[in-house]
């Protein structure tokens, strides 16, 4: 069994959330000894496990199936994560529904990456009756593990003292992430630092969110884009993780935050319903002003700090998600 593992611009979309997930699913594979190419010109492959949506995706779902093979559509989008991303999503997310159903329905699977997004899928009438699998995107615990210098080096990186309240937040400059009330939240609060991590093209953000970013305050910060290891020292030297995203599929970044035992708030939307509980593994909050008042809450010492959360990064891990890949593959092939 061979898999041609596509994602058409690799490249491009190497720095977001999923290029990060193609990257896991490289490992797990790795993990389970199967073997698999990147080559989208190979031939000798059983089982075409597809990532995107765009021109080259359709041909190569197309050709795949003239040959015969075996196709898992990976399902990492949905309308609802689509429409408040960037310009004119509103007014397009139903001709973005229709094609990703179009390509969606063409998988003999299909994997998507939570129980949520599987529910929001087999409620699209284009996908009535196909096989739906809920697979984490996985988390290299390798790599995110608490270093003793994490704190001093995050201090000395992007020059914070050591009795700095640090607030951070993670993703691309997109409404979705939340990244608009990250920055109210910082004009609110400026006895506390906040600095957000990752970047996407402004001339494709909505207007809020190009004026979110140009936003100068003292105690405000946009590091851009950084490798996965910078990611995991801020969230282990960070005071608060904050997660104010209005609609995920999965959301790397809080399961990255629990395998660094980082406190967090993040919005109360479905997505985490039933394995983030409230006052206990996280805070949860549904508007720019509960945020205020739990940020406030915690660092006066009425909310404690939670930590013993590593498990539900481990539940996730490319070593869980490579078995549960390679079940799909042997279901796929048993058809």
């Amino acid at each position: 069994m061979k898999v041609l593992l596509y994602a058409e611009g690799l490249k491009t979309i190497g720095k977001s959330g999923l290029g990060h997930a193609i990257k896991h699913q490289m490992a797990a594979l790795e993990k389970e000894n199967i073997p698999y190419t990147l080559d989208p010109k190979c031939t000798d492959y059983d089982i075409l496990h597809i990532n995107t949506y765009f021109a080259k995706s359709f041909f190569m779902f197309r050709k795949a199936k003239k040959m015969g093979k075996k196709i898992v559509y990976h399902a990492h989008s949905t309308e609802e994560d689509y429409r408040d991303g960037f310009i004119l999503g509103h007014a397009t997310s139903k001709i973005f529904k229709w094609w990703i159903c179009y390509c969606y329905k063409h998988g003999d699977v299909i994997i998507t990456p939570t129980p949520y997004s599987k529910k929001i899928l087999e409620g699209y009438d284009a996908l009535k009756g196909k096989k739906i699998y809920a697979i984490s995107n996985g988390i290299d615990l390798d790599l995110f593990k608490k270093n003793k210098d994490d704190r001093k080096n995050f201090l000395k990186r992007y020059g914070y003292k050591s009795s700095n309240k640090i607030i951070i937040g993670i993703g691309l400059y997109i409404r979705r992430k939340g990244i608009v009330d990250f920055v109210e939240l910082a004009k609110r609060l400026p006895q506390y630092e906040f600095i957000w991590f990752g970047e996407s093209p402004l001339s494709v953000a909505t207007s809020d969110v190009k004026k979110a970013v140009k936003t100068e305050l003292p105690n405000l910060k946009f590091a851009g884009y950084v490798e996965q290891p910078l990611i995991r020292e801020a969230l282990c030297a960070c005071d608060l993780y904050l997660f104010p995203t209005l609609e995920e599929t999965e959301g790397i970044p809080i399961i990255e935050a629990c395998a660094c035992a980082a406190t967090s708030i993040i919005r109360d939307i479905p997505i985490f319903d039933g394995w983030l509980r409230d006052n206990k593994d996280v805070y949860k909050a549904k508007d720019v002003d509960e945020f205020e008042t739990k940020i406030k809450d915690y660092f006066d010492g009425k909310l404690p700090k939670l930590g013993n959360i590593y498990k539900i990064a481990e539940d996730r891990s490319i070593e869980k998600v490579g078995k549960e890949l390679k079940k799909v593959y042997e279901d796929v092939m048993k058809k």
